[in-house]
């Protein structure tokens, strides 16, 4: 008995242990290298808000997206991203940044497309800060304090496209050479609420059209000056979105005192003295081409010296080079020159030449504007000439069935207005119009029975109506005289009086034709 109970307690002990053991096993596990308190999920790594001081130590190779926002970072280590080989997106934004240094992105992903460096408090951008972004596509660094940018800060950027810079402390900016950036990619340039007070207004009207639609330069201290005056005034007449959905927030400086400043577009009378010839000249303007579907088109780069490299930016804000499009719709040809062998409605808008050269003082762009209509059809004769000749058949026919169709199918006898009409196609009583009463009235009259054969008329046979269509003649003799009355012989005319007597008929005489 002993034994049974022993054999029993060792099983329960047993059943336990692997309960415990299963229980376990079905517990989570933490992510292979996931920062304490941060949240691994899936290619995603969350460490915002958590009060770093410093960049983890350990971070999971898996991560794509990188968020160590609002926190307290100084610093970053150099080299500190080579184990996140996967890492597309960096967000920094709200740290103590005041410096990056160099080699900080030596080591970041190939496939680095977004990084969020706004809210901190950097001051400057040197030549080397920004190396190993080469595949960089988006760029914040606004609400810093930034006062200077190297003159090659971003010229290892070649891809990049949105650049923010505003809510800065900037002075200036070479809108020459961009800071080493290439203009090909460029679509925004965000200098908003800066100190820039220099502009020089030739390198502003040089930049290609896709440039200036998204170049923001409100709320700067620009100087009032009458050919920036014109130049931004075209731009809004043109309808370029960053000036015309900031048009009151673009300001100038009348004199060197900030509370001189008056708006460009609402106060017009500081310009009215500024002489129109002083913006001609500033910008090439584009050239305006039309062309139908279907047919072929090719456009020239025309810059002032031989250029080294040409590059086309379609409507579609795609670069185009050597050997074309994708969709292989455009060829940029050796020569430089853009080619459409069939012109599609999709190739609508504006075609920017960018080149570049030795020879060339800067990079020089030619625009395009492209419109593209459908060919107006000429219309054809055939079948003009078929529809008359239709339309005169349906006539016809109607006019022969007016003329010979019987008015109802039972009667055959009726056809014209000659004949009458049988018995049976009179489905309603009809009232008999003067006209044959008066018609029966002279049958009555006449000499001639009705269905006397007809004869030749003489020249001295008439039909005389008196007062024709008129009922109650109040007595007057309503003569009709037969064909074989004759004028020579009167007394064989027959009369026939109205209602009253043949005294008042005779009063008033006879009327005889």
């Amino acid at each position: 008995m002993a034994r049974l109970v022993l054999q029993s307690t060792l099983l329960c002990l047993l059943s336990v242990t692997l309960g415990t053991q299963d229980s376990d096993s079905f517990l989570p596990h933490e992510p292979h290298n996931c920062p304490h308190k941060c949240v691994c999920a899936a290619d995603l790594l969350d460490c915002a808000g958590l009060g770093l001081r410093e960049v983890p130590v350990t971070l999971p190779a898996a991560a794509a997206d990188l968020d160590l926002s609002h926190n307290g970072l100084q610093r970053l280590p150099p080299g500190w991203l080579a184990p996140l080989s996967r890492l597309r997106a960096l967000h920094l934004n709200h740290n103590e940044l005041e410096a990056l240094g160099r080699g900080v992105f030596t080591n970041a992903s190939a496939g680095l497309r977004l990084l969020d460096l706004s809210s901190n408090a950097l001051r400057a951008l040197g030549r080397h800060d920004l190396d190993g972004l080469g595949a960089l596509e988006t760029l914040f660094l606004f609400n810093n304090h930034l006062a200077h940018l190297d003159e090659r800060a971003f010229h290892h950027l070649g891809t990049l496209s949105r650049l923010y810079l505003g809510c800065n402390e900037l002075s200036s900016f070479s809108f020459n050479h961009l800071h080493g950036l290439g203009a090909a990619h460029l679509r925004i340039l965000d200098l908003s609420s800066n100190h820039i007070e220099r502009t020089p207004v030739p390198d502003l009207a040089a930049l290609p059209a896709f440039l200036k639609n998204g170049l923001y330069l409100h709320n700067n201290p620009l100087p009032c000056d009458c050919r920036l005056y014109h130049l931004l005034r075209r731009w809004h007449q043109r309808g370029l979105s960053a000036v015309s959905d900031f048009a009151r927030e673009y300001t100038c400086q009348a004199f060197k005192v900030p509370a001189s400043r008056v708006r460009f577009f609402a106060h017009s009378r500081v310009f009215e003295n500024c002489s129109v010839a002083l913006a001609q000249g500033l910008e090439r303007p584009e050239e305006q081409l039309h062309v139908q579907v279907g047919r072929s088109l090719r456009l020239h780069c025309n810059t002032s010296a031989p250029a080294l490299r040409v590059a086309w930016v379609s409507p579609q804000h795609e670069l185009l080079v050597a050997p074309g499009s994708r969709n292989g719709s455009i060829a940029v040809l050796a020569d430089g020159s853009l080619a459409i062998r069939s012109v599609q409605p999709w190739h609508e808008g504006i075609f920017v030449c960018l080149a570049t050269g030795p020879r060339l003082p800067h990079n020089q762009t030619h625009e395009y504007n492209v419109s593209v209509a459908f060919p107006h059809l000429e219309p054809n004769a055939f079948n003009t000439g078929f529809t008359t000749l239709l339309g005169c058949a349906v006539g016809l026919t109607l006019v022969l069935l007016y003329l010979f169709a019987p008015p109802c199918p039972g009667c055959r006898r009726c056809y014209l207005r000659t004949c009458r009409c049988c018995h049976r196609c009179r489905r309603w009583p009809q009232t008999p119009s003067p006209l044959r009463e008066l018609s029966a009235q002279s049958s009555v009259l006449s000499t001639t029975p009705p269905d006397a054969p007809s004869r030749k008329a003489s020249v001295h046979k008439h039909v005389v109506f008196l007062e024709p269509g008129r009922r109650g003649l109040n007595g007057r003799v309503q003569l009709a005289v037969a064909e074989d009355f004759d004028l020579y012989n009167p007394s064989g005319l027959r009369l026939k009086a109205g209602s009253e007597s043949t005294s008042s008929t005779a009063s008033e005489g006879l009327v005889m034709t």
